[in-house]
């Protein structure tokens, strides 16, 4: 039996009920399969991505969604943050980082240049095939433009010491299964938002990667 979800603070109200089903629940699990030649082809004709949230004291940001196949399947890369960091304390994350123009020419360099920081993951083995909508984070002041990076085989990733304590990949089927998908709708005050967790073994996504996370499984799975 897999031991699904890890030790991350999670904020989490008095105020909270399950909601359901996912996007994707229709599917049969055959379905829920991709390999990366599926999901380029689903990402080809995607819409343009909505503008990143307008947060005025926000500072932009960009993630790399980075993808590789082993034997047919695709694969997503994620990461998890140290508990010393300022902001996002043990999240598991995109890699990716603050926007700064003296070393970026575009947000998709941002993307880039971050990931060769904190995993080691050199531009030239990442081919963008994608822009995803923007998210913006209310506690960390941050917007996110994420781009979709598919990698020309399995590279080797090596976590940073300071800013990466683990460096995994997951499948696209294993993040689309039944047992990992769950949406709470929280209630603070007269406010209600709704939350994604995708609980994997011994960790948990959430926040602005598990919104991040739904939005391209989405689009992958709309025409399925």
């Amino acid at each position: 039996m897999v031991e699904r979800g890890g030790s991350q603070f999670i904020p989490r109200p008095d105020g909270y009920e399950i909601v359901g089903p996912a996007p994707w629940a229709r599917l049969t699990a055959a379905q829920r399969g991709f390999s990366l030649a599926d999901v380029r082809g689903a990402l080809e004709d995607l819409a343009a991505p909505k503008p990143v949230p307008d947060i005025p004291t926000a500072r932009p940001s960009a993630v790399l969604v980075a993808m590789f196949e082993i034997d047919g399947v695709a694969r997503l890369v994620l990461t998890k943050r140290p508990d010393t960091m300022p902001s996002h304390r043990g999240e598991i994350v995109f890699p990716g980082g603050k926007h700064d123009p003296a070393l970026d020419a575009s947000l998709a360099d941002t993307a880039l240049r971050e990931a060769h920081e904190e995993i080691g993951l050199r531009s030239e083995h990442v081919e963008i095939v994608a822009q995803l909508d923007g998210v913006g984070t209310a506690a960390s002041q941050f917007v996110i433009t994420p781009f979709v990076g598919l990698l020309d085989a399995p590279r080797q990733l090596v976590a940073h010491p300071r800013e990466v304590v683990a460096v995994f990949d997951v499948t696209i089927s294993e993040l689309l299964s039944d047992e990992v998908f769950r949406r709470e709708r929280w209630t603070r005050g007269e406010f209600r938002i709704d939350v994604d967790f995708y609980e994997l073994a011994g960790e948990t996504v959430w926040g602005a990667t598990a919104r991040i996370l739904t939005n391209l499984l989405t689009v992958l799975t709309t025409n399925r």
